[in-house]
């Protein structure tokens, strides 16, 4: 039984296409060039913060991130930004009884604005920050495991890529839902491990309660 399903954060939750655009402008480099670079290095299969190092040697995220803060332009997103299934689903999935947690690689900034995007909506809300542990690191996800009240083998972590969620979450026991959207799914999406480590590939996070109740053998 799956009784826990765990949300990764960008491009699962939040549709990050307006925050990549403000750093493209932050770079002082046209977005659609930004766009294709970013693409080109997750192809790559290298690290997506490579990017910035391809426009800016040197470039020390974190510090920018300051920088920024301190322009008066601090990283955000709100409920412009969250994906138009996201609410439904939780909805669907609260009510079909199912412990839910968000779970991702952020800022202690972020964090707060997932707090009060969802505190009402779900359980559990961690970062990497909080945590002092990132995707794809084991540790991550052991610290997923602490927090759920269920056996790993009752989550499934919900993500959009194969290396920082599917892999290192399957390897810590857990289900895994790959959902095709942002540029890693895309990109990932026919390689060996998105077609093979998944417990569930999706579309949208509309198909998981469904999906979810047929594997709990609840409805056929």
């Amino acid at each position: 039984m799956i009784r826990a399903v765990v949300f990764d954060v960008g491009e699962c939750l939040v549709d990050e296409t307006r925050e990549y655009g403000t750093w493209a402008d932050w770079l002082g480099v046209p977005r659609h060039t930004f766009h294709a670079m970013f693409g080109a290095v997750i192809a790559q299969g290298r690290d997506y913060r490579e990017t910035f190092q391809e426009f800016r040697p040197g470039f020390d995220l974190y510090a920018e991130r300051e920088k920024r803060a301190a322009a008066g332009k601090p990283e955000w997103f709100g409920e412009g930004d969250l994906y138009a299934d996201v609410r439904p689903a939780l909805r669907q999935l609260r009510a079909d009884g199912l412990w839910l947690g968000i779970a991702g690689n952020q800022t202690v900034r972020a964090g707060g604005i997932l707090r009060e995007l969802f505190s009402s909506d779900v359980d559990l809300i961690g970062t990497s920050d909080d945590w002092g542990a990132s995707k794809p690191d084991p540790d991550f996800f052991k610290r997923v495991a602490a927090v759920v009240p269920f056996e790993a083998g009752e989550i499934l972590y919900v993500g959009d890529r194969c290396d920082n969620d599917i892999r290192p979450a399957g390897q810590a026991g857990m289900h895994t839902a790959l959902v095709r959207r942002g540029p890693w799914a895309h990109i990932q999406w026919k390689s060996a491990e998105a077609k093979n480590l998944p417990t569930l590939r999706v579309e949208g996070l509309l198909e998981l309660p469904p999906a979810l109740r047929r594997l709990n053998g609840v409805e056929a």
